[in-house]
């Protein structure tokens, strides 16, 4: 069974909701943010040494990296490409593992910056301006790509569609994306899935 350690406050939301989506049985261990530096507490980083979330038990296996986790998962459990496409349809495939890897890889770390600014409230001109524009470079191109489109690939929803949704409800929490009807429509579409209810159900407490 698929253990995930899922550190409340974070991405790791969207690792639960990718588990129900696959209507995989996993045992979901849940764990609380220090309430002062809001950083995870020593209970998590005995389990990994980065402390951080999401991270999956699988036999032997333990493995880190929103990415990595899921296409793990999609390899064992999405049989019959409902979230994915598969490796031999290889240009489908391929701008799929580009959209799979774009939140973490490009869009989290300016959305990272404007939040932590925002925390500290002592502004910093040069980092405010970088991260200002590279929000808007990329919610940009969220919002090309997704066009009139359900979801980030066309009509179908994807996996792609976890980490896009997340950079993007991160993006509305700080604000950024009052401008953008297509990106708050995105939202409610993918948020008011079945299987992200269940998940929501299942992991706040």
């Amino acid at each position: 069974m698929i253990i995930l350690h899922h550190l409340r406050i974070g991405r790791s939301m969207f690792m639960v909701w990718q588990l129900e989506e696959l209507a995989v049985e996993y045992e979901l261990k849940v764990y609380h943010r220090d309430p002062a530096s809001f950083r995870a507490q020593d209970d998590l980083k005995a389990v990994h040494p980065l402390g951080k979330s999401p991270v999956i038990e699988d036999g032997d296996l333990m493995l880190s990296e929103s990415s990595a986790i899921t296409t793990y998962l999609l390899e064992k459990f999405d049989t019959e490409h409902r979230l994915a496409p598969p490796r031999s349809d290889l240009q489908n495939w391929a701008r799929f593992t580009q959209w799979l890897h774009y939140p973490e890889g490009s869009v989290f770390t300016p959305l990272l910056f404007n939040m932590l600014l925002t925390r500290s409230g002592q502004p910093h001109e040069a980092i405010e301006l970088f991260s200002n524009n590279e929000i808007k470079l990329h919610l940009d191109n969220i919002a090309r790509q997704l066009g009139d489109s359900d979801f980030i690939l066309g009509e179908s929803f994807s996996a792609a569609d976890f980490g896009i949704s997340y950079v993007v409800s991160l993006a509305k929490r700080l604000g950024q994306i009052d401008t953008y009807p297509s990106l708050n429509e995105y939202l409610d579409r993918t948020l008011s899935r079945p299987a992200y209810l269940r998940a929501i159900e299942r992991a706040v407490e």
